[in-house]
């Protein structure tokens, strides 16, 4: 925005240190491909005042002193590619005359300071120049030139992350003097991203305008009033706009977002007492701050939103970047909500097969049980979901009912308290489970079969998502409610003898099961918060597996169980987002993966206490690529 300062340094190094203090995450995307002007160059024009081959960004050096010689601080895109896991290199300008001078690779990141939002159209279909901007020595001189990223028929990576922002150098040009001229401008913008839609993208993130009246350059002013309504004419303009292409348009709501930073600055790691939009850190183009500023006894652009004029400091940059990560990783967060469901209806049918194991009751007589149990959730990252610990606890009621010599029914009920850390930040989120089965079991000869149905109500009274936003945390909470439905039947065939002390039986089995978790709203209209819709998980596998039991004694069972089961409902789960302050732009995004493979194991001891009660205590172990989860249940037996 505005003119070429002095223009920022493209360091590499920096850039590496960036990605190697980025904690690990999922990496979705194949690229981060950006447009844009000042607030977005990675360092197209060379830095005068800088080491030999370095470029110039647009914000504060990164020190001891902030001044000549010193490497220029990150901006958003590249903080925000290293937290992606995306390749250095990739986040490097793409029309530096330094870059082609010195033989090194163009990067991805296409935004060019002083580029109107025309400008930026013509980087995507026609040429792209690096230009010196209208108010600085040599102005209108150009200093490389490429064709654009989709000039002459070219087409986009689909699986690539967009990243787009303009529209502050039509104001600061005198390119937008009304609200018909900045309604042009926004569509100017939003043709950009239309382009890319054409090309061939799928997820484009674009900047609203920050407010121009909240800038040192027009803060206090007479413009400042004008700048600020037009600025949010703009917007409106962008947002309608936007929410017309048919791709994944992922609005960065970045004015809501520095409003709530000047509101409570020292929650965003920003000096309170200061007046953040009325000075700046380096003084070029404004007042320099007097606590915090360059030439103050304690320079500290970390306590400042402003570097000069209109540009972020490093600050700022990181404030948006982490900003554009929250989003991104919510549904990372998210889709393991249907899995945590899934984890409790797995533990219940592992209680009910291990009470299965022991021995029937005579016919015509009642047998209860109840059982308790605690559970451990281990699930890696994937490409598309993060990483997550949960531990949960259950409590089990029922019994069953013995027909005759080959057929037993029965009923059970569980309640399945759970809690899940997820990410980065360690998300909590909480799920009662209230689940209810009905039963039959058959056994005649050798063969045996059982079959059973559950349905259950879901509670998520306490989701707390957690993220990164400057030197702090910041966490948007909510709760939502789910039901769950399954089926599950086996047949098997014991290798053994009738009445032989040991028992082997090959079996089959198949399972359905539908977790359906309500949408439901982050509480507040805060930048962050967000709303999700409607997310259903089905299950559908088949397996094979073996079946052991030994009378060691006869008040003592050992009994064991493995099996291999596939699953072939095994797509991604997808999210669909919108946020709370702009409801009528959603998106859809990638999140968790199930596996299809799966290996399951239960190892347990039933021992008699007395005529008709047992004790019984068992472990249960399942498998998958990503997912690991263990149990302990321990459960008392009565016949009557």
């Amino acid at each position: 925005m505005l003119k070429a300062r002095s223009l920022l340094p493209c360091a590499f190094s920096l850039l590496a240190l960036a990605c190697s203090s980025a904690h690990a995450a999922p990496s979705p995307y194949s690229t981060l491909i950006v447009f844009g002007d000042s607030l977005a160059d990675a360092g197209q024009f060379p830095d005068g005042n800088g080491a030999p081959g370095s470029t110039q960004r647009f914000t504060n050096r990164i020190g001891p002193t902030y001044g000549n010689g010193e490497a220029f601080g990150a901006v958003s895109p590249m903080l925000l590619g290293a937290q992606l896991g995306i390749a250095p290199t990739d986040l490097g300008a793409s029309t530096s005359p330094v870059n082609a001078a010195l033989g090194r690779p163009d990067g991805n990141n296409w935004a060019v300071g002083g580029y109107r939002t025309d400008q930026i159209l013509d980087s995507i279909t026609g040429t792209s120049d690096v230009i010196i901007p209208p108010g600085n020595p040599g102005a209108g001189t150009v200093l490389r030139e490429r064709p654009g990223y989709l000039a002459g028929g070219l087409r986009a990576d689909p699986n690539a992350l967009y990243y787009l922002t303009g529209g502050g150098n039509d104001f600061l040009q005198g390119q937008i003097t009304s609200p018909a001229s900045a309604a042009a401008a926004a569509n100017r913008l939003a043709a950009s991203a239309q382009a890319l839609q054409q090309g061939g993208a799928q997820y484009i993130m674009v900047w609203l305008l920050p407010d121009l009246g909240l800038t040192p350059a027009m803060n206090g002013t007479p413009m400042q009033g004008p700048a600020s309504q037009l600025s949010s004419l703009f917007n409106q303009q962008l947002v309608g706009q936007l929410s017309l292409i048919d791709a994944q348009i992922i609005p960065l709501n970045v004015p809501l977002l520095l409003q709530e930073a000047l509101a409570t600055p020292a929650q965003f790691g920003l000096a309170s007492g200061q007046n953040l939009v009325g000075t700046c850190f380096s003084g070029n183009g404004c007042v320099q701050n007097a606590t915090y500023g360059i030439n103050s006894a304690t320079p500290d652009p970390s306590k400042l939103l402003f570097n000069d004029s209109v540009h972020p400091t490093t600050a700022g940059q990181e404030l948006i970047a982490d900003y554009a990560f929250s989003i991104l990783s919510a549904p990372w967060e998210l889709t393991l909500l249907p899995e945590m469901a899934h984890a409790s209806l797995r533990a219940h049918q592992d209680e009910l097969r291990n009470q299965w194991q022991g021995h029937w009751q005579p016919v015509g007589q009642w047998q209860a049980i109840v059982a308790a149990g605690g559970q451990n959730l281990d699930i890696d990252s994937q490409r598309s979901s993060a990483s997550a610990d949960g531990h949960g606890y259950n409590l089990t009621l029922g019994g069953s009912y013995r027909l005759d010599d080959a057929w037993r029914i029965g009923i059970a009920t569980g309640v399945y308290q759970q809690k899940l850390e997820a990410g980065g930040q360690d998300s909590d989120y909480k799920l009662d489970s209230y689940l209810a089965t009905a039963f039959v079991q058959f056994q005649q000869n050798q063969w045996w079969a059982d079959a059973a149905l559950t349905g259950g109500h879901l509670d998520y009274s306490d989701l707390k998502r957690t993220f990164a936003l400057g030197v702090n945390d910041r966490s948007e909470k909510g709760d939502t409610d789910g039901e769950l439905w399954a089926f599950a039947a086996r047949l098997g065939y014991d290798l053994a003898a009738p009445g032989s002390q040991w028992s082997l039986s090959p079996f089959v089995s198949a399972d359905y099961a539908r977790v359906k978790v309500d949408g439901y709203s982050e509480k507040g209209t805060r930048a962050t918060a967000l709303s999700y819709d409607d997310q259903d998980r089905e299950s559908r596998r088949l397996g094979l597996g073996l079946q052991g039991k030994y009378q060691a004694r006869p008040s003592t069972l050992l009994f064991a169980e493995v099996a291999h089961e596939h699953e072939f409902e095994d797509d991604r789960q997808d999210l669909t987002i919108h946020l709370n302050s702009l409801p009528g732009n959603d998106f859809t995004l990638t999140g968790y993966t199930p596996q299809s493979n799966l290996n399951r194991a239960t190892l347990g001891l039933s021992q008699t206490l007395a005529p008709g009660l047992a004790l019984r205590g068992s472990y249960n172990w399942r498998k998958s690529d990503e997912l690991t989860q263990q149990g302990i249940n321990l459960a008392l037996s009565l016949e009557f």
